[in-house]
């Protein structure tokens, strides 16, 4: 049976990557038309490496050589090219750019499980989350204020691409439209395309009668079987279009076409093509990017929650920390050398960090949960680099100097990014809600 415009069937239709319009309306698709006329759109973007379950900042951006025994562990730090600044001896390739990225080291919050700190870190209200599975929270989350806000830069391209998910994401009451394209797909695998929605150019011309196209959409919408495959598809409205009959996406996403030197040098693994397939997204216009840094070969699990009756946390971390270098040197290396410091906004983070002081499990060393004092990299994005912001006690267990909070840390991602601070959306029961309840941007960065 063909139900499709010509002689397409259903099921092409569908591989093709035509979910795409699925939450189109008939305005929505003439309004893509109109931003397609006009061009790309301008504007700032943004990179977050997320590493779930919480880096420990005693192991990474903040060591303690003169702290007890109980409390500094095993690595040292070492010097980086800004006199002052050390960081984990496991880190070499940072070091040597330190210039070039900020730290923020006296982070502090006191949500104590994974899902109400990354709620606390990505949305600057407390802790408050749906505790149940998706895990949805009860606020925007900041890549989804930041997208409607300041919309996409490129009517070719999504908003927000995640890669491979994005844990404890939402929009809430702006809308699932703003949640993240998924990407999946490992970008290191040889086989590793461009994903369906950015349709050949041979089936162009099937998809010429796009109004007639959306009229008949619902029908077959009702016939999707449960793969999966388009899922996120149908989380995209005005760009859809444009997307679906573009050169933009295709590009973007053909990482084979980058220099083996430059994929040897993020990496030959899923962590370091999915960062500079990060970095070919924002060149090309998407406005927001989330990395999940998950798996790692030889790592146990795809977590930095280091707990001591998991696995021992120096061994994981030599595991972990030359792939970071690896990664975040790399991306910093790319932006300034293709003149994009000023305007992507690179930001590694976790939702919290780990106990200062170490715990035993039969003899195996870890940390536990921890939200008092944690560290922050940040590079590009127009703020000043070369410098860590705050300090923490001989302990690393308390802030000291400048000690902030993660509303602190959201109002300057807003205020790189040119999303005013005093902005307020409507919540699910129609009253004004700010996007911050608090906080201001740390001046020494902006």
């Amino acid at each position: 049976m063909r139900d499709c415009l010509g002689t397409q069937r259903r099921r092409d239709f569908l591989r093709t990557g035509s979910l795409a319009l699925s939450s189109f309306g008939m305005a929505d698709l003439l309004r893509s038309e109109s931003q397609a006329a006009a061009g790309s759109l301008r504007g700032k973007s943004m990179i977050v490496l997320w590493l779930w379950g919480g880096p420990s900042h005693m192991e990474t951006f903040d060591l303690k050589p003169s702290a007890p025994t109980e409390y500094r562990g095993e690595f040292q730090p070492i010097a980086t090219n800004v006199p002052g600044i050390e960081i984990s001896e496991h880190l070499p390739l940072l070091a040597r750019q330190a210039d070039r990225f900020a730290l923020i080291r006296s982070l502090h919050h006191d949500s104590p499980g994974h899902v109400n700190s990354t709620h606390t870190m990505l949305t600057g209200y407390e802790g408050d989350a749906i505790e149940n599975p998706p895990f949805l929270p009860k606020y925007p989350d900041m890549r989804a204020v930041i997208g409607r806000a300041k919309g996409p830069r490129s009517s070719q391209l999504p908003t927000h691409v995640a890669m491979p998910y994005t844990k404890y994401y939402g929009s809430a009451y702006l809308g699932n439209h703003l949640d993240p394209l998924l990407i999946a797909d490992d970008p290191n695998a040889a086989n590793f395309s461009v994903p369906g929605f950015a349709v050949e150019a041979s089936l162009r011309p099937r998809f010429s009668d796009r109004v007639a196209l959306l009229s008949q959409f619902d029908r077959y919408r009702r016939d999707i079987d449960a793969s999966g495959a388009m899922t996120s598809m149908d989380r995209f409205q005005h760009e859809a279009a444009s997307i679906l009959t573009g050169d933009a996406a295709r590009q973007a996403f053909d990482i084979h076409s980058e220099p083996a030197e430059v994929r040897d040098r993020y990496g030959r693994h899923d962590v370091g093509q999915r960062c500079l397939l990060a970095r070919r997204l924002v060149e090309a216009g998407v406005r927001l990017v989330t990395i999940d840094f998950s798996t790692v070969k030889g790592q146990k699990a795809f977590s930095w929650d280091d707990h001591a009756s998991v696995w021992n946390i120096f061994e994981q971390m030599k595991v972990r920390l030359p792939v970071l270098d690896q990664v975040v040197s790399a991306m910093i290396q790319d932006l300034y050398e293709r003149q994009l410091q000023n305007d992507v906004l690179l930001v590694v983070m976790g939702e919290m960090s780990h106990t200062p002081r170490l715990s035993n499990f039969n003899g195996q060393p870890g940390r536990e949960h921890w939200g008092q004092t944690m560290s922050v990299l940040l590079a590009g994005g127009g703020l000043r680099m070369g410098q860590a912001v705050g300090a923490t006690s001989i302990k690393g267990d308390e802030p000291t100097v400048r000690p902030f909070t993660p509303n602190d840390l959201q109002a300057t991602f807003y205020h790189a990014m040119g999303v005013p601070l005093d902005l307020s959306f409507r919540n699910f029961a129609g009253r004004p809600t700010p996007i911050l309840p608090g906080g201001v941007p740390i001046e020494e960065l902006i």
